[in-house]
């Protein structure tokens, strides 16, 4: 546990060359977004909303071409091809892309089949449980998706058993790899293809088009179909799965976000859009994130996710619609209970000396202790684990894991197992978020070797909060276009959202729902809204915000409103 006060967190400006704005600025972009890319390293227009030809070439994935030439013979051979999907929803999506899409290739869609894993009962991945349970089916060829380069025993099991497998993935390799008949990962060892920021959902679709290439070079009708009718689905598990957006990412995410706002989006996705209230023809980039994501990862959370995986490859309304009922339904659910266990959560007392937190409780449900993590992160910021037993009373625990910047939580991991090998049974993960299962006895072992191995990273120093932003930004630039110019843009981890600041004066101040801020507020005289969310805190009149701008529209009137992220006192104002 770490100390109860934050240090205050450290403003910063991102670094813009005059040139590239200039450049940009006489390539047509207006100034304040020539300024907004020239800070995320674009170079020229040509990289902001470049179009699917400037995506890189599949045949620089390693293994891609042994995959296609595996899935073209299981198509034309009529053999019975089940897909093994992750519980989240770049797991979901992938499962999706994969159906969808080898039914555009020419496969028999009676012999196309998916299966997902109940977290509860068989975890993560292709287990060799799972495989015995995907043997009932008869399967000719497994093909994992989200999943599958940490799955040795079950990758063997499967092949010992007669099954072809191929797994697609993007989840970093471990010390010792599973040995499909062909594997298709940016992250494998050996693999030179440039993004390494893949979702899975993209390794699969990335999978598919080098199979419709080959398709097209054998002469083949199926070599012509189109695929890009699945970036939709591309660009939610893309978004979901919160993966950095390089270049690569941004056209697949660019590129679907265009047609799900033409209208050209799965019938599933557009019925989960419809109960949550939101028009897919005037939705924001970010609803993908915060209003389709939380529904999807809700049945893998709670229930099965093999309601969400139905919701997406169904093209039958009446079924679509119960399906998105039932998601909506059970992410209230979750919502109800993820509020219950973060106020569980929280510390009455902290050790000053500590770099992590590690929370368990007896009575918590291991879908939702991700989550938990998370929000511990964001108030301690700090690397944190929460874990939950698999079955009451059981031994044996399973956890989740959030990560701060500046702290690879998947590192971490391997510390401990290297220094302490009794403890971990299974784990794996990215650099901001991880899992594992460890034996309830282990627990506070755990707890000490995982803050250790964390201190080791750090160098004994957390990384403080670092809030950067794009400068100052004049009232004048504070308007209803710029806004909708951002609202536009294509925004995710690694490519973040703009962020000004701005001094201000307060002249009015409310607490809305007891819960919000609401701000009447002065830049340069002139007179703005604002609001921050969940903070209660009454602000002084001179201060110093970090703040986004939103396009609202109330009863048809379009305005522009201030989103205040972080706020401060301003010492300088007179």
């Amino acid at each position: 546990m770490i100390k109860a006060e934050n240090p205050a967190p450290q403003w910063r400006t991102r670094t813009t060359s005059a040139a590239v704005v200039s450049l940009l600025s006489g390539q047509g972009v207006s100034p304040l977004m020539a300024k907004i890319y020239a800070g995320r390293g674009v170079q020229n227009a040509e990289q902001i909303g470049a179009g699917l030809a400037e995506l890189l070439n599949p045949a620089e994935l390693l293994g891609i071409d042994k995959a296609s030439d595996i899935l073209i013979t299981a198509i034309h051979s009529g053999k019975k091809i089940l897909i093994v999907a992750d519980y989240d929803c770049d797991g979901a999506t992938a499962c999706a892309v994969a159906i969808r899409g080898l039914i555009l290739l020419g496969a028999d869609a009676k012999k196309v089949d998916f299966l997902v894993p109940d977290r509860f009962k068989l975890g993560y991945g292709l287990s060799p449980e799972l495989v015995d349970l995907a043997s009932l089916q008869k399967p000719d060829l497994i093909v994992t998706v989200d999943n599958g380069i940490a799955s040795v025993d079950g990758v063997a099991r499967a092949r010992a058993m007669g099954i072809q497998v191929i797994v697609t993935d993007h989840h970093l390799p471990g010390a010792i790899l599973a040995e499909p008949d062909a594997m298709v990962n940016p992250n494998q060892p050996g693999c030179t293809f440039k993004s390494k920021s893949l979702a899975g959902v993209g390794v699969m679709f990335y999978t598919l088009l080098a199979t419709r290439t080959k398709l097209r070079e054998q002469g083949f009708a199926s070599g012509h179909a189109s695929l890009q009718s699945l970036l939709d689905l591309v660009a939610l598990g893309t978004v979901a799965d919160l993966v950095p957006l390089d270049r690569n990412n941004r056209i697949l995410v660019h590129c679907g976000f265009k047609r799900i706002l033409a209208g050209k989006l799965q019938p599933g996705l557009r019925a989960i859009l419809q109960i949550a209230g939101k028009s897919a023809r005037a939705m924001q980039l970010r609803d993908l994130g915060f209003t389709v994501g939380p529904r999807l990862n809700a049945a893998g959370r709670l229930s099965d996710m093999s309601l969400g995986i139905r919701c997406l490859i169904s093209d039958d309304e009446d079924e679509v619609n119960a399906l998105a009922a039932q998601l909506n339904e059970i992410n209230a659910q979750r919502k109800e209970l993820q509020q219950s266990m973060v106020e569980q959560a929280q510390l009455p007392e902290v050790q000053p000396d500590s770099h992590s937190l590690t929370v368990f409780r007896e009575d918590w449900h291991q879908g939702i202790v991700g989550l938990v993590a998370s929000r511990l992160k964001d108030k301690w910021l700090c690397p944190s684990f929460a874990l939950a037993p698999v079955e009451p009373e059981s031994t044996e625990l399973r956890g989740s894991g959030r990560s701060i910047a500046g702290v690879h939580l998947r590192d971490a991991l391997d510390i401990v197992a290297k220094n302490a090998p009794e403890i971990l049974e299974k784990f794996g993960g990215h650099s901001m978020a991880a899992g594992l299962t460890i034996q309830r006895r282990h627990l506070p072992q755990f707890e000490r070797v995982f803050n250790l191995a964390v201190a080791q990273l750090v160098g004994g120093q957390l990384p403080g909060t670092v809030v950067w932003t794009d400068g100052l930004i004049s009232a004048d630039e504070i308007s209803l276009e710029n806004a909708l110019a951002i609202q536009a843009g294509i925004w995710g981890q690694q490519f973040e959202a703009p962020l000004f600041e701005a001094k201000i004066k307060v002249s009015r101040q409310t607490l809305i729902k007891d819960k919000h801020l609401k701000l009447w507020i002065e830049i340069d005289g002139k007179p703005f809204q604002a609001i921050r969310f969940f903070y209660t805190q009454p602000a002084p009149e001179f201060c110093r915000i970090a703040f986004s701008l939103s396009a609202d529209s109330f009863q048809g009137r379009d305005s522009v409103s201030l989103l205040i992220s972080h706020i401060e006192p301003d010492h300088t104002a007179v």
